[in-house]
């Protein structure tokens, strides 16, 4: 952090490539009192950057990961209400093709790969799957490991309940291969596994995007992935800045809409892409990925459960805590 010979304040943002922070990211929408440094990475690099070393003064970083490390004493960073990643992950449970696991139910008393018990849309499914299907998170044993690179590892070091059974693979095998073996009988992961590609591995639900609208008409509950984080030595120095970024990264993310149904020449390469956008609409509402804390309360308050009871929030959190009280959280004391 530093600041630009016209007084505004310069800070790093590392975030990913998105249409919804395009805006922001271009300089054609710029946040007041900020000389933004825009770094498009990829999120995996900026997570491990920034949960090592602090590395930018602003960056996209896994909700579980930022609850996580919340929850746990003196705080590297302090979050906005603004959500660059949201996923249904209903399709991002996967199973042996002709394998015994048929139902979501089935998942009880089994072996499950996921490359991180802390990931967040591992925490999305086990309390989906806890909630709606009867298979409490530690009614399941998990081994964590790489997808298809061997030898990943926890971010963050777990400190887990013992009535959680969570072990690492060997450093030489993979979960992809695991489950196409037998090894592990279902593996959550937000990537897609190469034996999907090959037909040896189906998804658990046939029909992911079926099951998913009903569980938002049911919830209302859009998945959150990412949030925004701000470094805490740089919003204690300038505290307004949090108001700053969650106004700038809306209008960026509210300029998208209008995109969203433009006809006359797509914008993107989708051929139904405006007929899938007013489905959306009609579903979810016209600000279908809102920022701010009200309009997500209920959802982040499921996903604070969640962490809690998967034994990774070490206390339970309130919404308010977690974010910045210039953009709606409460103060810190």
């Amino acid at each position: 952090m530093s600041t630009s010979s016209g007084g505004a304040v310069r800070l790093s943002l590392a975030c990913w490539d998105y249409d919804r922070t395009r805006a922001l990211q271009s300089g054609r929408v710029r946040p007041s009192g900020i000389d933004l440094i825009p770094l498009v990475l990829p999120v995996e690099e900026t997570f491990h950057r920034m949960l090592a070393n602090a590395e930018f003064d602003v960056a996209e970083l896994s909700l579980s990961s930022y609850v996580l490390g919340f929850s746990r004493d003196d705080p590297r960073f302090i979050a906005i209400p603004v959500f660059p990643s949201r996923v249904f992950r209903h399709g991002s449970i996967y199973v042996r093709t002709g394998g015994d696991v048929q139902r979501p139910e089935d998942l009880r008393d089994r072996v499950v790969g996921v490359p991180e018990y802390q990931m967040t849309a591992s925490v999305w499914i086990r309390g989906m799957l806890a909630d709606r299907h009867g298979v409490p998170a530690d009614s399941v044993r998990y081994r964590t490991g790489g997808l298809h690179d061997a030898g990943r590892t926890e971010k963050i070091p777990l400190e887990l309940p013992a009535s959680f059974d969570v072990t690492p693979i060997p450093p030489d095998r993979t979960l992809n291969d695991l489950l196409v073996a037998g090894d592990i009988d279902a593996l959550y992961t937000a990537r897609a596994p190469r034996a999907f590609a090959e037909g040896t591995v189906r998804r658990l639900f046939d029909d992911p995007r079926s099951a998913e609208r009903d569980y938002f008409r049911d919830t209302g509950i859009f998945p959150i992935m990412h949030t925004v984080v701000i470094r805490r030595d740089v919003y204690e120095a300038n505290r307004w800045v949090a108001r700053s970024l969650l106004d700038a990264f809306t209008a960026s993310k509210d300029l998208v809409y209008p995109e969203l149904h433009e006809i006359t020449a797509l914008k993107s390469m989708l051929p139904w892409g405006v007929n899938e956008a007013e489905d959306t609409v009609a579903l979810m509402g016209a600000d279908f990925w809102a920022y701010g804390i009200e309009a997500n309360r209920a959802l982040l308050e499921t996903f604070l459960r969640y962490s809690h009871e998967q034994g990774l929030a070490r206390r339970p959190l309130t919404v308010e805590e977690i974010f910045a009280p210039e953009t709606g959280g409460r103060l810190l004391i």
